[in-house]
């Protein structure tokens, strides 16, 4: 195998600067290679790997697509996913310290787990809240002092009923003819324990509170991840044999778990690369003369790490399948616009 065909989709990470960054009229484009698209030669190199999912957090690998396409799908991540959010208030009393505009400000807030796809977005010109298109809610709290509380403490906590006004206080009513025969797919706050307030003895909120359907572009509100990012995959290769002080450093300076030490044939001990995937780039390893043309870094174009964090809203594994749906509809309506001119 030629260098031109090792470091083809790569790209080199040097002490001071990136290298075989390549430019042309198409992505991924080498001359003298063939590398015209075709739909089964994507299909082919493209897949999804998942590396761990859990119900706020997801982590996989999306390999065989360009990097625009890859920024697409994180954007509309970000950005296109529908979710519930609260759009609008009545305030019909509010005697805490936290100002009226404030508070509607933190509620507007406070991630909504409800699934988007049961509702329809709402007219612009609707004044009525609809079945369809609404989630009620309703926040009735008054700090009172605890009767109960123990002798002597200083906890307002314990001291006063409502001291703290958090999103357990927020309660969820039927809009229209709304039912729910499942308790576990009512709409409710992501989290019971997030601060909406504190409250002062004789203080009070009463405060009814509507959810509307929306998209992050519109307002930071309707996104439903905390992050979505990606990384490229990094490939760290061993040019030369590297063993005592030397294999050592070298292992210090890259993140943990990417080299590891092991004896040779002789019993001396040997840096090798175990897992390449854990590395952050920090390039600490260029620091040391002794290192240098050690080792190379690159990182694999087309292959990219994905983590998602939902707030909670819906599952990150819905949303990663809800923002390919959208990625689909946008290259189906970019196909007929192509197809009419």
């Amino acid at each position: 195998m030629s260098v031109i065909e090792d470091l083809r989709g790569k790209v080199n990470l040097g002490e001071k600067e990136v290298t075989n960054v390549n430019s042309s009229d198409f992505p991924g484009e080498y001359s003298g290679f063939d590398d015209g698209w075709s739909q089964s030669k994507f299909e082919k190199a493209f897949r999804i790997d998942v590396v761990k999912i859990d119900d706020r957090d997801m982590e996989f690998d999306m390999v065989g697509i360009d990097p625009a396409l890859a920024n697409s799908f994180r954007r509309i991540l970000l950005e296109e996913v529908p979710t519930m959010a609260i759009d609008r208030i009545e305030i019909r009393n509010n005697t805490s310290i936290v100002s009226d505009e404030i508070l509607a400000h933190r509620l507007g807030l406070v991630p909504i787990k409800a699934d988007a796809r049961l509702f329809e977005y709402r007219p612009k010109d609707s004044t009525e809240m609809t079945a369809t298109d609404s989630i009620g809610f309703k926040l009735q709290v008054k700090c009172q002092k605890n009767l109960k509380a123990s002798k002597g403490t200083l906890d307002k906590n314990e001291l006063y009923n409502h001291f703290k006004v958090t999103t357990k206080d927020l309660i969820w009513f039927p809009v229209g003819d709304q039912t729910y025969t499942d308790e576990n797919e009512i709409p409710k706050p992501a989290d019971d324990d997030i601060l909406i307030a504190k409250l002062k003895p004789g203080q009070e909120i009463d405060i009814v509170c509507y959810c509307f359907k929306g998209i992050g572009k519109d307002h930071a509100k309707f996104s439903p991840v905390a992050t979505a990012f990606y990384r490229n995959l990094p490939e760290i290769k061993l040019l030369r044999k590297v063993t005592g002080r030397d294999a050592e450093l070298l292992k210090s300076s890259f993140s943990e778990g990417v080299i590891e030490l092991v004896p040779d044939e002789n019993g001396v001990m040997e840096a090798r690369v175990v897992d390449s995937r854990k590395d952050m780039l920090s390039r600490n390893a260029f620091r040391y003369e002794e290192l240098k043309g050690a080792f190379q870094i690159n990182l694999i174009i087309k292959h990219f790490i994905f983590s998602v964090e939902s707030t909670g809203v819906m599952p990150p594994e819905v949303l990663v399948s809800e923002a390919i749906k959208v990625l689909m509809k946008k290259c189906k309506h970019f196909l007929k616009e192509i197809d009419d001119i």
